[in-house]
């Protein structure tokens, strides 16, 4: 009866253990879709920018092989001096990101998008502006599971 006992704690052990190896961890590409559009959503309203554009409106999966998918989001807006120079506004907006969520900088090669990574949510960030005293960041998440 003991040997019973034990072979059924063995196998049990064994499937807690295999079922909580295959799990796949981390958000699903909505859950970080949702993040986010919340990260920008917010740089926005820290950076006090004006006229704020949703340029894409993300909320659909797009494919990226093996079952997974991405997320995107993006917005424009203008800042209240029409003459500040691209660079300059990235750079500030790198600085307003800081009090949003911990991102790293990935690639600033100067007068060129800024981009930014946040590991734990699975989602980048990129900095584009494109003219003086207009702001474009978009961003996109991570190829993630869909559920």
């Amino acid at each position: 009866m003991t040997r019973f006992v034990w072979r059924g704690v063995l196998i049990g052990a064994a499937v807690v253990l295999t079922v909580a190896g295959c799990g796949d961890s981390g958000p699903t590409a909505a859950e970080a879709g949702e993040t986010l559009k919340s990260h920008i959503t917010e740089l926005m309203k820290e950076g006090h920018v004006l006229d704020v554009r949703i340029t894409d409106s993300g909320g659909r999966d797009i494919p990226c092989g093996e079952g997974k998918a991405k997320r995107t989001f993006a917005a424009a807006a203008r800042d209240s001096a029409p003459n500040s120079n691209p660079d300059g506004l990235n750079t500030y907006l790198v600085g307003r990101l800081s009090s949003v969520a911990p991102y790293r900088i990935v690639e600033d090669r100067g007068n060129a998008p800024i981009r930014l990574a946040n590991d734990e949510y699975k989602t980048m960030i990129i900095l584009e502006s494109p003219a003086n005293g207009q702001y474009a960041v978009r961003g996109e998440t991570e190829c993630l599971r869909t559920s």
